[in-house]
């Protein structure tokens, strides 16, 4: 019987990034305190700035407000309950956020997407 240990899952999944055209950064590269820092503290689970930048870039026609109520509602949880918020989040990547802006004087709604499907 095989046994995988964490790195050759992890190996695995980055080689497989990587030949989806992925930029592979080594973690301690972006720590807090190193030069290329992309969060303030290990607390700080997602990399905002790149989140932030993958929603304009999926998403161009999103205006920035919208962009940024879907930013919110990704990273504050809707429940006390993990397996509510694991579920709201999978609801997020297959269906998108939905999102209520102003445009042309009236509410418009939409969606924004966090994967580009088109991509993968």
């Amino acid at each position: 019987m095989s046994h995988f240990t964490e790195s050759v899952i992890e190996e695995t999944t980055l080689a497989w990034l990587k030949d989806l055209g992925y930029t592979i950064v080594f973690g301690g590269d972006i720590a807090p305190d190193e030069p290329a820092a992309e969060r303030e503290n290990y607390d700080e689970v997602l990399l905002s700035g790149r989140l932030k930048d993958v929603l304009k870039r999926i998403n161009p026609n999103i205006p920035p407000e919208a962009l940024e109520d879907a930013y919110r509602k990704v990273t504050r949880p809707s429940s006390v309950s993990l397996v509510g918020n694991n579920r709201a989040f999978h609801k997020m990547l297959a269906d998108g956020i939905e999102v209520e802006y102003r445009a042309d004087g009236r509410i418009k709604g939409d969606k924004v997407w966090l994967i580009d499907f088109g991509f993968v």
